[in-house]
């Protein structure tokens, strides 16, 4: 069996091509070319975590697999990142283990590149200010993703934790050392997101993190941090006026906070919740209609997305000898 390692996933797998990976997954997803049940968590309360169990089988890619990944807030206070993960790919053919690999960082690649893939679908083409609100590794990722299709000429950064905010141009250094230049920790949200064309949420937010007059007209916002019923990041007032796509709407029903709170609130109705991201990359669904259009990508995470990223790690791996071959 292949192990591939964080550095090994980042050596395989470009942004770019990251992105290219999540338009083409998610169209098969929409297109009902995939298989991947509602992920099953199981949280651990006394340490406020969560553990998420995440089967996919992703026929196209001979990708079938599943990532175990945890969620848990606290762990910054130990010096530990907040989620860990693994993903284990099994055979298409036999069901046999074929490979286990780094599921942080592919959990990262991932968030980030669906991201990158819906702000290169909806947002301006002029998009060049972005904010991420939520300075850890996804944060990260997705300041990453956006630049990889976007002119992005200024990132504000803003964190609860001002440290991490403080941190994050050092840290985004080894991904994107010229996106890390560009990097500017505010400690004003409201005014960073009043500024900006493109706006990343990747926090645990159980309220909004900013307020729905601070968007302005034409903005794109990404929210990726809100994955339980429990969570929201964005106001629901900026929900019910935004096109609003999701990356399943299955899945965004059952887990998506933001969407759920704007639906209890009387601001939408369910049916509203109706876009995926894969209609709008085979266009069946239509892209930003005006420049002064606010669009809103909702995405609470897929397994086909980790089994596709990982299935192409592999075979890069494979052809380039990368990776160390264990026997169990």
């Amino acid at each position: 069996m292949l192990v591939l390692t964080a550095a090994d996933v980042q050596e395989l797998v470009p942004m770019r091509t990251a992105i290219d990976l999540m338009k083409q997954v998610f169209a098969e997803l929409s297109a009902g070319r995939t298989e991947s049940p509602l992920r099953i968590p199981l949280e651990v309360s006394e340490h406020e975590g969560v553990t998420l169990f995440m089967p996919a089988h992703v026929p196209s890619a001979e990708g079938l697999g599943v990532k175990i990944v945890s969620v848990f807030p606290r762990n910054p206070q130990q010096g530990k990142p907040t989620i860990h993960a693994v993903v284990l790919l099994t055979s298409t053919e036999t069901g046999e283990p074929l490979a286990l690999l780094d599921g942080t960082f592919i959990t990262a690649l991932r968030t980030g590149a669906v991201s990158g893939a819906a702000t290169d679908l909806l947002a301006r083409p002029d998009s060049h200010v972005l904010t991420v609100i939520g300075a850890g590794v996804q944060g990260l990722t997705q300041a990453w993703a956006v630049a990889t299709v976007r002119p992005i000429e200024r990132v504000n950064v803003f964190d609860v934790n001002a440290d991490a905010a403080a941190s994050f141009a050092d840290r985004l250094r080894a991904y994107d050392p010229a996106l890390a230049d560009k990097v500017v920790p505010v400690d004003d949200v409201h005014r960073a997101v009043a500024e900006s064309d493109v706006i990343c949420t990747a926090t645990t937010a159980r309220q909004p993190v900013f307020a729905d007059a601070d968007v302005r007209l034409g903005t794109h916002i990404n929210a990726i941090g809100a994955f339980t019923p429990e969570m929201q990041e964005i106001p629901p007032e900026t929900v019910a006026r935004s096109y609003l796509v999701v990356d399943a709407v299955d899945a965004a029903m059952a887990e998506a906070g933001d969407l759920l709170k704007a639906i209890d609130a009387g601001l939408i109705s369910r049916d509203a919740v109706r876009v995926e991201l894969g209609h709008v990359v085979d266009g069946s669904a239509e892209r930003r209609t005006s420049p002064e259009q606010v669009t809103f990508f909702k995405s609470v995470g897929n397994a086909v997305q980790d089994v596709i990223v990982a299935r192409y790690a592999v075979t890069a791996a494979e052809r380039s000898g990368r990776g160390q071959t264990i026997t169990l």
